[in-house]
């Protein structure tokens, strides 16, 4: 599963990068996950957090609600559709 964060002006601004070392982190832990983080430019999502895409959906993420996030996606891979 390909993970695409925005670290575009905006994004960056809002905890990009953060969001990516959270993310790192849960996926170091998980191995098995078959996750690979991307770095992206502006997914047009920009007014609230930072903008994740996974499949064809873009969620807005902040360094916060990463962890949760990320794992989440990890054990329900069915919220990407």
């Amino acid at each position: 599963m390909d993970i695409y964060i925005c670290v575009g002006s905006a994004c960056h601004l809002k905890g990009s990068y953060e969001v990516i070392k959270k993310f790192q982190k849960v996926i170091e832990e998980n191995p098995d996950s078959q996750v690979t983080l991307k770095s992206s430019f502006c997914l047009g999502e920009c007014s609230d957090l930072v903008s994740v895409k996974v499949g064809d959906k873009i969620f807005s993420v902040s360094p916060d609600s990463a962890e949760s996030f990320i794992k989440n996606l990890i054990s329900n891979k069915s919220m990407v559709g």
